[in-house]
C-alpha cells in the first residue's frame, strides 16, 4: 500500500492552498519517513525533484516550506561524516532555492536547513555563502535583507579557516551593501558589527578586510541620506579605529589618496571633453550657431 507511487501522489498534495491540509501532510510524511526505512532514499529524491521543478520551471509551490521543515528534521538525523548524496542534495536542490522569487514564503525553513548542514560539516559554510553571493538579488532590496540575515546566521557557525577562504569576495559584496541607497540594506549590513563573533573574525583578518570596507564607510559618512545609517556608520568607523589605530590611519590615508586621484582623473576627462567640444565648434561653427538659435 505505502509504495513509491503512493509517495509520489502524497507529495503532489503538498501544493494544496489549504495550510491545514499541508500541515497534516507534513505529519503523515514525517511518520512514513520514520517508519519505512526502505523508502527513505526515494522520499529524499522525490522531494529533490519537487525542488527542481520550483527552481527551474514553475517558481511557485505552496508546500515548499512544509517540505523544508521535514528536511530540517531529516538533516538533523544524518550520520557523520555526511555522505556525498547528502552534500549533493544541499548543492543541487537546497542552495539554488535562494534564486526563487517567492523565497520570503519559505526563507526561515530554508535558513534552518542551511544551519543544520553547517553544524554537521562546517566546511559547507564556504559552499553556501559563495553560492549565495553568486545568486545575490541586486535589484530586489527586500530579498537582499533576507540574504543578509542568513549570511549572519551562517557566519556565526563558520570556522576561521573557511571564513579566510571567502573573506575577499564576501566583504566586497558587503561593502556594496553598506553604500546601498536603500536604508534597510545598509542598516542590516552595519548590524553585522553588533555580532561579537563576526567582529572577531573581521579583526583577525583586518589587514585584508579594513582596506575593503573603510572606503565604503567613508562614502556613507559623506553621502548617505539616512540619519540612522549615518549613526551606525560612525559607530563602525570608531570600532575599526579602536581595533587597530595604525592600520585604520593607513587605510584612511590611502582612501583619501585614491579619492584625490579619482578627482584628478575626472578633471582630466572634463578637460579633454571641453577641448574636443572646442575643436568641433571651430570646425562646424554653423552647428554651434544653429543650436543657439
Amino acid at each position: 500500500f505505502v509504495d513509491q507511487n503512493f509517495m509520489l501522489k502524497l507529495l503532489e498534495l503538498f501544493d494544496s492552498e489549504d495550510p491545514r491540509e499541508r500541515d497534516y501532510l507534513k505529519t503523515i510524511l514525517h511518520r512514513i519517513y520514520g517508519k519505512f526505512m526502505a523508502l527513505r532514499s526515494f522520499i529524499r529524491r522525490a522531494i529533490q525533484h519537487v525542488f527542481f521543478k520550483v527552481i527551474y520551471e514553475c517558481e511557485t509551490h505552496n508546500g515548499v516550506g512544509e517540505l523544508l521543515e521535514i528536511l530540517g528534521s531529516i538533516i538533523n538525523g544524518f550520520a557523520l561524516p555526511l555522505k556525498d548524496e547528502h552534500k549533493d542534495f544541499l548543492i543541487k536542490a537546497l542552495i539554488p532555492l535562494h534564486k526563487v522569487k517567492s523565497l520570503a514564503a519559505f526563507y526561515q525553513q530554508l535558513s534552518y536547513c542551511m544551519a543544520q548542514y553547517v553544524e554537521k560539516d562546517p566546511r559547507l559554510a564556504y559552499d553556501i555563502i559563495t553560492s549565495m553571493l553568486r545568486y545575490w538579488p541586486v535589484s530586489i532590496t527586500s530579498k537582499q535583507v533576507l540574504f543578509l540575515n542568513e549570511l549572519e546566521e551562517t557566519l556565526e557557525l563558520t570556522q576561521p579557516s573557511e571564513f579566510h577562504r571567502m573573506q575577499d569576495v564576501l566583504f566586497r559584496r558587503l561593502a556594496l551593501c553598506i553604500t546601498c541607497p536603500h536604508f534597510q540594506v545598509a542598516e542590516r549590513t552595519l548590524f553585522f558589527w553588533n555580532n561579537d563573533y563576526i567582529v572577531k573574525l573581521i579583526n583577525q583578518n583586518r589587514q585584508e578586510l579594513f582596506p575593503i570596507i573603510i572606503g565604503a564607510l567613508y562614502k556613507n559618512s559623506k553621502q548617505h541620506w539616512n540619519s540612522a545609517v549615518h549613526g551606525l556608520t560612525f559607530n563602525v568607523l570608531k570600532l575599526l579605529m579602536e581595533a587597530d589605530p595604525q592600520l585604520f590611519d593607513e587605510c584612511s590615508a590611502k582612501h583619501r589618496a585614491d579619492e584625490e586621484e579619482e578627482e584628478r582623473r575626472e578633471a582630466a576627462r572634463a578637460q579633454k571633453w571641453a577641448t574636443l567640444k572646442e575643436m568641433h565648434d571651430k570646425k562646424h561653427p554653423e552647428a554651434t550657431s544653429g543650436s543657439k538659435q
